[in-house]
């Protein structure tokens, strides 16, 4: 403290000096124009760089968050093929070749989101994928960690998604523990909560289970994680609705997969014939 009084006893005419010359710079700027223009445009070009290192930053972060996903998304599919790999060891070489012939029924294109909306009734979100990748109407849109929403509209480049969060989202789903069905939609309230509606009356779930797609559509393969039951109503009614917890933050996303049924114009075929 003895310090800073000597201090200011030493250099108070400076320091005072310092104070008439912000006082007077001050009044020069808002008393002409010219040097407030000046002033605002060195301010934001300071400001803007700022801006940009701090985005740089926040950019930097995303990425190394994208690169841990990415590791824990290869370590899975690392894990699945080591299996895939002992069970083909443990068969004869006929099998083998009747395995490696099975019929792959989904491929999956990789994007990006480049717009999104998540506080809206009905929400949309923009891909840079279009038809010049093979995406079309009609396809299911997921990450690693669960389901995001189906394409509506679709040009060269880009296509739109109908989100998960939209009052005319309808997605087949059902309990991960067991065969019991529902239909997936949003109330509009919260971006994090979804209801599964349509449940039957018989069927048996707790609070923390997880709920995946049924895989009755040709959109999306069966068992794609969607979330998990907030909370199991006391009475059970012949229309149940439960609140279920995305795995997805859906006001924080970036890649994605587009998802490709091979056999989709083909089982539309069989069901248009047979009606």
């Amino acid at each position: 403290m003895q310090q800073l009084i000597y201090f200011l006893q030493k250099y108070k005419y400076f320091l005072f000096f310092l104070f008439l010359e912000v006082i007077a710079v001050a009044l020069i700027i808002n008393n002409h124009s010219f040097h407030k223009s000046k002033f605002i445009s060195s301010t934001n070009f300071i400001t803007g760089g700022l801006y940009q290192k701090s985005s740089n930053i926040s950019e930097y972060l995303d990425l190394r968050e994208t690169n841990s996903i990415l590791v824990e998304e290869n370590l899975v599919l690392k894990n699945k093929l080591e299996k895939i790999n002992s069970y083909l060891d443990s068969i004869s070489a006929n099998q083998i070749i009747d395995t490696v012939n099975l019929n792959q029924n989904f491929n999956y294109i990789s994007g990006k989101i480049i717009k999104n909306s998540f506080h809206k009734a009905d929400n949309f979100l923009t891909i840079n994928r279009g038809k010049s990748y093979n995406v079309f109407q009609e396809m299911g849109v997921i990450n690693s960690k669960g389901v995001i929403g189906i394409t509506d509209n679709v040009s060269s480049k880009f296509a739109r998604v109908q989100s998960i969060l939209n009052s005319k989202s309808n997605i087949n789903a059902k309990f991960k523990n067991n065969n019991h069905y529902g239909t997936l939609t949003w109330d509009g309230k919260d971006y994090n909560i979804v209801q599964l509606t349509d449940i039957p009356r018989q069927a048996t779930f707790k609070e923390g289970d997880t709920v995946v797609t049924g895989g009755r559509s040709t959109i999306f393969p069966n068992g794609i994680p969607i979330g998990t039951v907030v909370k199991v109503p006391e009475e059970l009614s012949a229309v149940n609705s439960i609140n279920i917890k995305l795995f997805n933050d859906m006001s924080n996303l970036g890649h994605v997969y587009i998802i490709t049924n091979l056999n989709k114009e083909e089982i539309k075929t069989v069901e248009n014939n047979n009606e």
